[in-house]
């Protein structure tokens, strides 16, 4: 189905932009974030997901890859639905809802209209058991390709930042090639994330 969508912004509405491809209006549900850099009339490009339910579809527009990703991670958990991850995407970006769920701030997560406590505390608990998958003992990610089998070394903040980057939908070697470079040994882990997010949305 549909990757992007690049057209003109046609209506910009609470949380729904309308983008024209040729003559075919797009309406997507997307995020305040998003909606916040859109201006109508103007050029833009919005990644899709297109969500099939029982009795309906909805298309989904972000401004970012890293945005689409969490949308979808969110999703992913049980008892999120789309709605629910707008509205956590609407008052998050993709590196501090990282941060969320690397530290356990729930608090951080029921900000979001309609995001109760128990929620909050089921994304942290099912996104963090993720985490922990992607994140390999002794602070080593372990690459595929042309290297495949070789451990890249890391320190514990940019092992974090490498499991969070993996809960957000990016592979092992593109969180590899976003690290190298940044110098994980002095900035905070947000700045971590978001520095590799910027080099990855980029590439």
């Amino acid at each position: 189905m549909f990757y992007y969508l690049n057209g003109t912004v046609a209506e910009v509405q609470p949380n729904l932009a309308v983008i024209d491809c040729g003559g075919v209006g797009y309406a997507c549900a997307t995020t305040s974030n998003t909606l916040s850099a859109l201006k109508k009339g103007e050029r833009a490009k919005l990644y899709t997901y297109l969500h099939v339910a029982e009795n309906a579809f909805g298309l989904f527009g972000f401004g970012t890859v890293s945005e689409l990703n969490s949308f979808k991670m969110l999703i992913g958990v049980s008892g999120v639905g789309p709605k629910a991850a707008l509205a956590i995407l609407s008052v998050s970006t993709p590196e501090t809802l990282a941060m969320s769920i690397i530290t356990g701030d729930e608090k951080a997560l029921t900000v979001a209209p309609g995001i109760g406590k128990k929620i909050a505390q089921r994304i942290i608990l099912e996104l963090k058991d993720k985490m922990a998958k992607e994140s390999t003992a002794g602070g080593s990610l372990t690459i595929g390709g042309e290297n495949a089998g070789k451990s890249i070394h890391f320190t514990s903040k940019a092992t974090e930042a490498a499991a969070a980057l993996a809960v957000l939908g990016y592979s092992t070697a593109e969180v590899a090639a976003a690290l190298k470079g940044v110098d994980a040994e002095s900035l905070p882990l947000e700045e971590i994330i978001r520095a590799c997010l910027k080099k990855m949305v980029r590439s």
